[in-house]
């Protein structure tokens, strides 16, 4: 994604690009992002900032950046995943650093398979969601790998995000063709439904895939409802937002939801290196928790 020219952080950009973005404003802003997602920003966001909420503005029919801090005053969780969807970028693809769906297919899902084959529950959570290109991946290889193991297994991925608007893309599943560039042939043919008339230009996926795969809303810095244990955790391309101390409190809570040897995926960008001390690094930003 392109992002925007920065300027001097001191600046307020006004006139054609809409309302000017006060220093208490962007402040009280910042702060709130922070108490409320982990999400830190720094001076240079300014303008990214600015420019991205004047269309909540316009959407919410606000006359200036001041109604809308008095909006989160009054509401702060009605507002909250608008306000992160629209400072965060959702970059997503189907089969996205695919070393780590490599790994599953080769590797985990065969072994998980067989240790679960008289009744064990297989569980894989996808956090951090976005539009549900990785949830829809991970349910693809994981239908393959039932097939071709053995289905009688009871399996399923919870996908969570706080965007509400990724999250209604998410449930939706369908998706314009282009989007379907990391996908085979033949999964395209065997996991896609190809939209007709005004819809030709988009695809839906299977209703199996959308059985493997529950979406719900989850704010990773707020209680979690879910108990686990799982057996992988996909954080990827999430934790960039965050500071090291919120980094090591979500780890560490990672970390209780795995058995030993569970194992935790992270972003290409993305490191656990000094932050916490119950993984091991196996393999391209892939970790497994450790035996204690």
């Amino acid at each position: 994604m392109n992002m925007p020219a920065m300027v001097d952080g001191n600046a307020a950009v006004a006139g054609m690009n809409g309302p000017s973005l006060s220093d208490a404003e962007f402040n009280f802003l910042r702060s709130f992002v922070y108490e409320h997602c982990g999400i830190s920003l720094g001076d240079h966001k300014r303008q990214l900032v600015q420019g991205r909420l004047v269309r909540r503005l316009r959407a919410l029919k606000l006359r200036d950046f001041g109604a809308y801090c008095d909006l989160l005053r009054r509401d702060p969780h009605g507002e909250l995943g608008e306000l992160a969807s629209a400072i965060s970028t959702n970059v997503t693809a189907f089969f996205r650093e695919s070393h780590h769906f490599d790994l599953l297919t080769n590797e985990l899902l065969p072994r998980w398979i067989a240790e679960k084959k008289n009744g064990g529950r297989l569980r894989i959570w996808s956090a951090g969601c976005a539009t549900g290109e990785e949830p829809y991946t991970l349910a693809m290889v994981l239908a393959e790998a039932l097939e071709k193991h053995g289905s009688h297994v009871d399996a399923k991925i919870l996908a969570t995000d706080l965007s509400p608007q990724a999250l209604e893309t998410a449930r939706k599943g369908v998706y314009p063709i282009d989007r379907l560039e990391g996908v085979s042939t033949e999964r395209r043919r065997r996991w896609f439904l190809r939209g007709e008339g005004e819809y030709d230009q988009y695809a839906c996926v299977h209703p199996r895939l959308r059985e493997l795969v529950s979406i719900l809303p989850l704010n990773l810095l707020h209680d979690w409802p879910m108990q686990g244990p799982f057996d992988a955790i996909f954080c990827r391309n999430v934790v960039i937002y965050f500071d090291k101390p919120t980094k090591q409190r979500l780890f560490q809570r990672y970390a209780g939801l795995l058995p030993e040897g569970g194992y935790l995926f992270l972003g290409h960008s993305e490191s656990m290196y000094g932050l916490n001390d119950n993984f091991d690094l196996i393999g391209r930003t892939v970790y497994r928790k450790r035996s204690t």
